[in-house]
């Protein structure tokens, strides 16, 4: 009785081990898939998740916290709970649902979006493999027998065989090497932009290269993509395999890289004084925009197949260059440079070498030569459908035409002509060769012609520019030596217009010299005629005066004669006051100290007179005799009479 009631606790101590086996404590920051081992429903008969109760995985997961499981039935395999780091995105492999479609890439997400809701996932069609839709940034309580999660850290799995982790393994490495743990960024600093090749969804048509834009539209949200970043609306728009039209811009974009790879260009850049026609390679095939008329092509309007008839202004462009190509056109003046060693910067000309010519007296001289060209911007898509490009032009149609032109001019002419008449030359082929430029739709500005080069050893155009060289020199000296006597001749005359000069300033002073010379004597002479009057007028009044004295002496020695009873008798006296003054002025002895006596004179004069006083008597009475006579026979002048009648008029007023 013992044993057995030993035996007893034994089992059910037992039992109740086993029974408390089936308690599961799930951390907070882990799950359990449970795995049923057996059950009476049998095993799974489709599919890998046992939805019915089946044995096998179970479609539900434990989070954390304690979980009651039958014992031995149930096994749980501890798990991470998923975590996407921020910044980067992870991928869903799913392990169970529909089997995709024949052309399908990845599993549709249309319809089922929660993956953490495996019955879900599967009532509602959930496909297995790669999912399209990707996981953001977060942390997720994911069953991991049902779905593994790649991410660029770790693959969240629990595995099943060593082929089934190599294939994910390879799938991570191919997710790595597009780069498409992170979303695609793209700065404005990069001038860059995205083109976009989708792998999943129907193909392109025949002849078809480029995928059309759609689902562009944000007020359609069951169709807007949003750039690619929404793979079922893209397909559900009409989206088509392959490369597409539609590109990336600057901006953040998480796009699924197993869904569609993201290649990066540069974006199209038309510089200043260009224009960019448009060669699009998809479209519709719009009608001909060129006219009837123009035979070597066709232009389409924007958006068709074909050259676009509107081409791009200078700007900055998102252009994807594998839905057509734009082709750079200048819209400046450019130069043609036929000069093997000389190339203008849009290396147009870089194949062009000098015209060779054959002269009409037989040499072959080369000619460079430099046309300048310019294209009418809306012209351009012309140019470009008609040559496919600027260089195809130059080389195949402009270089044999000049060439040929040029060729046509030197045999026409010598070599000295060809030289000599340059200016004619290029003036005239400019005129000539406007007109067929204008056929091909450019405008010809000018033609420059070089100097004629002779070919590599070859000296007789050298000869002939030395012997053209020496005439010049010869001429240029027999002008030198006319300049120089020219030059002479006015120096000469320079030198006698100098000396002239010089003559005429002191001819210049003379003439005023003696002008004023003139003048000055013409002052002495007035002042002379002057002196003169004033000496005449003086003398005349002197003279007056003194006649006036004389007239008025005369006057007065007239009355004193009167009064004196005659002019002998007065000069007697006289004589006699003048005799007396000098004597007794010399002290002069008159009468001798020692007299002679003797008798009395006859006539009753004394006897005492001394000589001196009878010969003095004697002259005396001898000289007045005659003065009296003469004074009685002399006759006044009338102008004397008429002055002293004057004079005696004005002394008798006086009275």
């Amino acid at each position: 009785m013992t044993v057995l009631v030993f035996v007893g606790y034994v089992v059910f101590g037992i039992l109740f081990l086993i029974m408390l086996s089936g308690i599961r404590f799930i951390p907070n920051n882990r799950i359990g898939v449970i795995e049923k081992r057996f059950s009476g429903k049998g095993s799974v008969k489709s599919g890998f998740i046992a939805m019915n109760g089946e044995a096998g995985y179970q479609p539900r997961i434990l989070r954390g916290g304690l979980h009651y499981l039958m014992p031995v039935q149930y096994v749980v395999h501890m798990m991470p709970l998923v975590t996407i780091s921020q910044g980067k995105v992870g991928y869903v492999f799913a392990r169970d649902g529909k089997q995709l479609d024949p052309a399908q890439v990845l599993a549709s997400n249309a319809a089922v979006t929660d993956f953490q809701d495996v019955e879900g996932f599967l009532k509602n069609g959930g496909q297995r493999g790669p999912q399209r839709r990707i996981l953001r940034e977060g942390t997720y309580a994911f069953n991991l027998v049902q779905f593994i999660v790649i991410t660029e850290e770790r693959i969240y799995t629990l595995a099943l065989s060593k082929e089934e982790g190599d294939t994910i393994r390879g799938m991570a490495q191919v997710i790595a090497e597009r780069g498409g743990f992170r979303p695609v960024v793209i700065k404005d600093t990069d001038d860059t932009i995205g083109v976009v090749t989708i792998h999943d969804g129907p193909s392109l048509g025949q002849g078809e290269i480029i995928a059309p834009v759609v689902g562009d539209e944000p007020a359609q949200a069951d169709t807007y993509h949003n750039k690619f970043q929404d793979a079922d609306n893209f397909l559900r728009a009409g989206g088509l395999r392959g490369r597409q039209l539609q590109v990336l811009v600057e901006g953040t974009y998480y796009v699924n890289r197993l869904f569609g790879t993201i290649e990066m260009i540069p974006k199209t850049v038309i510089e200043v004084g260009n224009v960019g026609v448009v060669v699009s390679y998809t479209g519709a095939m719009g009608a001909d925009l060129s006219g009837k008329d123009y035979r070597h092509g066709e232009l389409a309007s924007k958006g068709n197949r074909g050259i676009w008839s509107e081409p791009l202004l200078p700007g900055k462009y998102a252009f994807n260059t594998y839905a057509g190509k734009i082709i750079s056109v200048p819209t400046t003046n450019f130069i043609l440079k036929w000069i093997r060693a000389d190339v203008g910067a849009h290396k147009f000309d870089e194949n062009l070498t000098e015209v060779s010519l054959i002269t009409k007296d037989a040499f072959e001289p080369s000619l460079p030569l430099s046309v300048v060209v310019h294209i009418d911007y809306q012209k351009a898509p012309l140019v470009i459908q008609r040559f496919g490009d600027i260089k195809k032009l130059v080389e195949q149609t402009l270089d044999p035409m000049v060439s040929a032109y040029f060729k046509n001019v030197g045999q026409t002419r010598t070599l000295i002509q060809l030289l000599q008449e340059r200016s004619t030359i290029q003036q005239q082929s400019s005129l000539e060769m406007k007109e067929k430029f204008e056929h091909y739709n450019l405008e010809l500005e000018e033609v420059l012609i070089g100097t004629p080069s002779s070919p590599e050893g070859d000296t007789q155009i050298e000869t002939i520019l030395n012997q053209l060289r020496s005439r010049q020199v010869a001429t240029e000296q027999v002008e030198t030596y006319a300049q120089q006597e020219k030059a002479s001749i006015k120096e000469r005359e320079l030198k006698e217009a100098q000396s002239r000069a010089q003559m005429q300033t002191r001819l210049t002073e003379a003439e005023l010299n003696i002008n004023i010379q003139t003048d000055q004597g013409k002052a002495e002479y007035q002042r002379s005629l002057q002196q003169a009057q004033q000496i005449r007028a003086l003398a005349e009044a002197e003279a007056e005066k003194i006649a006036r004295i004389g007239i008025a002496q005369a006057l007065a020695t007239e009355e004193q004669v009167r009064a004196y009873g005659g002019p002998q008798f007065q000069v007697t006296q006289q004589v006699l006051n003048r005799f007396s003054e000098a004597i007794q002025s010399s002290g002069v002895d008159v009468v001798p100290r020692v007299v002679v006596g003797g008798n009395n004179a006859e006539g009753g004069t004394s006897g005492n007179s001394n000589v001196m006083e009878g010969l003095l008597t004697m002259l005396l009475s001898d000289r007045f005799s005659a003065m009296a006579e003469e004074s009685t026979k002399a006759q006044r002048s009338p102008e004397a009479d008429a002055l002293r009648e004057q004079i005696r008029k004005d002394m008798e007023k006086k009275k």
